[in-house]
């Protein structure tokens, strides 16, 4: 098995038509496909011999290369059964994230993830990963308004960041953190990301299993991770699991697959590991 660190997404060269950031590859994203003339890449723990076909964990973080801290928002109250209810009222908490990064070898590119909106003071989570290296970072709401963002704080470790913007306190939208240790295997959830760069995009399923452990950049291992099989992409990486209250349990973080896309196996960071690390973040915690 390959574990492969895309810490600044897979690079891929730049379309000819305009296109459109933090486990296993977070979303291993907690994201557009490796470019073939990129012969390096940051690597996700180790690289490992296997045989062909072996499962890839990949972050959900989607760039592409051209070549030249703790706060609740309020309960979405979703009427039972109703997921349009839940979409609606969730959707304006969760942002896109874009980044410019800059490889080893003076590639520019694009990377792209999604966050989630945690307070009215402009502070937002995502995934390390979608954020880390990158020297310029804009947020996008789902209303189209697009902002610049600084980096608050990140934990590499963890694969957790959090970023800070200077908007309106009206155009912030908080959701509400869970409890990740209620969480039950068979629990319906909801995923809400950028898959590709399609802002606003839900997916749904369930909790498959808990208490998974994946590699994260830096050498450690991610633990206590819920296993999903909604569908989680490149560009999902950073974004909200939700459960069938509206509130968030996870972070989008990482899929096992072979061929960089979702096959039913992906992985959030539990929101109670969140949160213990978020008043840090915030603060400006940087490790």
């Amino acid at each position: 098995m390959i574990a492969q660190d895309f810490q600044h997404g897979p690079f891929q060269p730049a379309p000819t038509a305009p296109a459109v950031t933090a486990p296993p590859q977070q979303p291993r994203k907690r994201p557009v496909l490796r470019a073939a003339m990129i012969t390096s890449i940051f690597l996700l723990g180790s690289i490992a011999g296997g045989t062909a076909g072996a499962a890839v964990l990949t972050r959900a973080q989607t760039p592409t290369v051209t070549t030249a801290s703790s706060s609740t928002g309020t309960s979405l109250n979703v009427s039972a059964g109703s997921v349009a209810a839940l979409y609606t009222q969730a959707v304006p908490g969760v942002v896109t994230i874009t980044t410019q990064v800059t490889s080893q070898f003076g590639q520019t590119g694009q990377g792209t993830g999604s966050g989630i909106v945690v307070d009215t003071q402009g502070h937002i989570l995502t995934n390390a990963h979608v954020v880390s290296g990158a020297q310029q970072i804009r947020v996008t709401f789902s209303d189209g308004q697009t902002v610049a963002a600084t980096l608050a704080g990140i934990d590499t470790t963890a694969d957790l960041a959090v970023i800070k913007v200077s908007v309106a306190a009206s155009s912030l939208h908080p959701l509400t953190l869970g409890n990740s240790n209620s969480v039950q295997v068979g629990d319906s959830v909801y995923a809400i990301g950028a898959p590709f760069g399609l802002s606003g995009s839900l997916s749904a399923g369930v909790v498959s299993a808990l208490n998974r452990s994946n590699p994260a950049s830096g050498g450690a291992s991610l633990s206590h991770l819920i296993q999903t099989d909604a569908a989680i992409n490149p560009g999902d990486s950073g974004g909200p699991l939700l459960n069938a209250q509206g509130q968030v349990i996870g972070i989008n973080d990482s899929i096992e697959s072979p061929v960089d896309g979702n096959v039913g196996v992906g992985f959030a960071i539990s929101i109670n590991q969140a949160t213990q690390l978020l008043p840090a973040l915030e603060k400006g915690l940087n490790q």
